[in-house]
């Protein structure tokens, strides 16, 4: 079975993985901190955007994966993948802007981000549950 719905995505986060990696890479450089962040502000935030895709993002590609390895229609598959890049587009602007304070960027980037995880979640359980009462009836 080809996945390359899901392979988009995974795709697409990777690249955001980078590009986020890359800002934390170039502060680095600019402050010339070589481990940690010495107590610097921009570093410390630059590492946590970065960080925080990097906790939620396995989670989520793997959930999307096993929906299209399951079957889940491509429109579906689409819109999860669309709002999970957006929620995370958002999320890095939005904790980058506000220093770690409230966004509204933070707040809706991280509330798509937990919704488009607890939808997959769902999907998952619910293709399993109808799976496993299809295979008692045989």
């Amino acid at each position: 079975m080809s996945v390359v719905i899901s392979g988009l995505y995974i795709s697409l986060t990777a690249i955001l993985v980078v590009a986020l990696a890359m800002r934390v890479v170039k502060l680095r450089r600019k402050h010339k901190i070589g481990i940690g962040s010495a107590d610097n502000k921009e570093l410390e935030l630059a590492t946590r955007v970065h960080a925080n895709l990097i906790e939620n993002a396995p989670i989520a590609m793997a959930l999307l994966l096993v929906a299209e390895l399951n079957g889940l229609s491509g429109i579906y598959l689409h819109l999860l993948g669309i709002v999970w890049i957006v929620g995370r587009i958002l999320h890095a602007v939005g904790l980058t802007r506000s220093k770690g304070g409230y966004h509204l960027g933070r707040f809706w980037g991280g509330l798509l981000s937990w919704l488009v995880i607890l939808i997959l979640a769902i999907v998952n359980i619910t293709q399993f549950t109808l799976d496993s009462i299809g295979y008692l009836a045989k």
